[in-house]
């Protein structure tokens, strides 16, 4: 099979129809219905159900369009690559918000003073999210925090950080500084959303001692969540980055829960099938020189 069949076959899956397909192409229809067809009968597969003049992509499809993504990705990345992109081209970088808040802008920015011609395009998600968008090859690498999902994604170390218990200056919490494990599920909490790496770990945490907790409140926004928890709404478990500014005007308590440590790691990621040009791997080597945060 050529690549002309993995590009027809990426291209009918993103339009999610033969003659869209067609026209995004300059081919004409029958074409793109042969190269189709052709797929299947080398590799004895069906990679679309056909109902009711609709293309609906089968689960053999589902994995074939994974590899043929990254397949069609690795021949552009070398055209790039050889034809000097590194002097002009696009880095497309993925973020957890946590990192995106406090880490990537500066990341950014060295970067771009050394190399100016490149252009950046960030998106910042919750961790689960990016970890998604490297599998659709919509960004070409990201940064996060949290244990990865899927095994067909590569992840690197580059920065430890810590999460902490943190409560309002006038919360009940806040002059005992120090509470056991077992009392957690008393309190009211507000965290960040499903999918977000910090709830994950917290949840994780939780779940060895046989702790569970109902947030009374679920944010994106670690601001709010910051904002809600200076007012006493509730207690939060946020990484230590965000809230040190706050802790160190005493709008925020940190509180000790004895029994539970929330150090963890943030990781770069890329699709194991990702052949990552030179300035990004100039940028990931520029992330991992920084220094660990305490």
């Amino acid at each position: 099979m050529t690549l002309r069949h993995m590009k027809i076959f990426v291209t009918v899956c993103e339009c999610n129809s033969v003659t869209a397909a067609a026209e995004k192409l300059y081919l004409a229809q029958p074409s793109v219905s042969l190269a189709i067809r052709e797929l299947e009968e080398y590799y004895g597969i069906q990679l679309f159900d056909r109902i009711s003049r609709k293309m609906l992509i089968t689960e053999a499809g589902k994995m074939f369009l994974d590899y043929a993504i990254h397949i069609v990705d690795s021949f552009d990345a070398m055209e790039k690559e050889i034809r000097n992109w590194d002097s002009m081209g696009t880095m497309r970088v993925g973020s957890s918000i946590t990192i995106g808040n406090f880490l990537l802008i500066r990341y950014v920015k060295e970067f771009r003073e050394k190399y100016p011609h490149i252009k950046v395009t960030v998106t910042i998600q919750n961790s689960e999210e990016i970890e998604k968008r490297i599998m659709d090859n919509d960004i070409d690498f990201g940064l996060i925090e949290g244990v990865i999902h899927n095994n067909h994604i590569v992840s690197e170390k580059f920065m430890e950080d810590e999460l902490v218990f943190v409560c309002g200056k006038g919360h009940a919490l806040a002059e005992s500084r120090v509470i056991q494990a077992s009392q957690l599920s008393q309190w009211d909490f507000i965290l960040r959303e499903r999918g977000s790496g910090g709830r994950e770990l917290f949840e994780s945490a939780l779940l060895t001692h046989n702790i569970e907790i109902a947030p009374i409140w679920e944010s994106v926004s670690t601001q709010a969540i910051i904002k809600a928890v200076m007012e006493g709404l509730g207690l939060s478990v946020l990484p230590f980055e965000l809230v040190k500014e706050e802790l160190r005007k005493g709008n925020l308590i940190r509180l000790q829960i004895e029994e539970i440590s929330l150090r963890r790691y943030f990781y770069i990621i890329y699709h194991k099938n990702k052949l990552l040009t030179h300035s990004a791997k100039e940028f990931i080597t520029l992330c991992k020189k920084r220094e660990i945060i305490a």
